[in-house]
């Protein structure tokens, strides 16, 4: 058992929620695992792929997924005794599948996690600002940069840019997936009887070390562990986002 009362962590969330921050600060102080979202990918031959193993067809799906939770809860712990997990909205319901697949004989999510990584804890990162979420998806999807690194280079870029436009329609759309996937978190945790500790981006974004501290005292860690947490993300966000926000507020008479 690692130093506190869990085995394992798990971070829910959305995109544009100040996730890959809070991941990265969390990894930095080297006492509480790696969290990522190592379930990105739907199909059992891509979850190998991008965990660097071989994939046999002909074996059943149980028979393909062990080797990928293993490497997993390898990745999640990166040598020491904690594991952590990202698991953002859009992306979940690949990780509840293959639960369901390694465990079919425990009734819900929530023991199928225990099962398989231990007493775990969970974290609900949210955002209340949901257009400036929205707005940050649309862009980031727009110009194909998704985070930049505190010193500006490009940590994290899915596809090339494309001229940035001021796209209601986008927001729109936005705003309404991220409102059910917060509907879909509220109902998966009380299903499975879960109390998160709940994080908000904007605290992220004014106290991020005391958000590392917050985490490590849910989990039964030293908060002190984390007083050298230092955000290494740099915010994309500038004055197009205040303007896009405002124009779409005199749009659609929202406040």
């Amino acid at each position: 058992m690692p130093r506190g009362s869990y085995e394992a962590y798990f971070i829910c969330t959305t995109p544009r929620s100040g996730s890959t921050l809070l991941c990265r600060m969390i990894a930095a102080t080297g006492v509480a695992g790696h969290p990522e979202t190592y379930f990105y990918r739907p199909e059992i031959s891509e979850l190998c792929h991008s965990l660097g193993l071989e994939d046999d067809p002909s074996q059943s799906d149980r028979e393909r997924l062990k080797p990928v939770f293993e490497r997993v809860l390898e990745e999640g712990r990166r040598g020491g005794d904690l594991f952590g997990l990202r698991l953002q909205g859009d992306r979940a319901g690949n990780f509840f599948e293959k639960l369901a697949v390694m465990e079919p004989d425990l009734p819900n999510d929530l023991e199928r996690i225990h099962a398989i990584f231990g007493k775990s804890a969970f974290v609900y990162l949210t955002r209340f600002d949901k257009l400036g979420q929205a707005i940050s998806y649309v862009r980031a999807q727009q110009s194909g940069l998704w985070h930049r690194n505190k010193d500006g280079s490009e940590l994290e870029r899915l596809s090339a840019p494309q001229e940035l436009r001021y796209d209601a329609e986008a927001i729109t759309l936005a705003l309404e997936t991220f409102s059910r996937a917060e509907r879909a978190w509220a109902k998966w945790f009380g299903n499975n009887g879960i109390e998160p500790l709940v994080i908000t981006y904007e605290k992220l974004d004014t106290q991020p070390s005391e958000c590392v501290s917050d985490v490590f005292h849910h989990l039964g860690l030293d908060h002190a562990l984390a007083r050298g947490a230092k955000p290494d993300v740099a915010k994309l966000s500038d004055n197009i986002n205040l303007e896009w926000a405002e124009r779409f507020r005199v749009e659609t008479r929202s406040p």
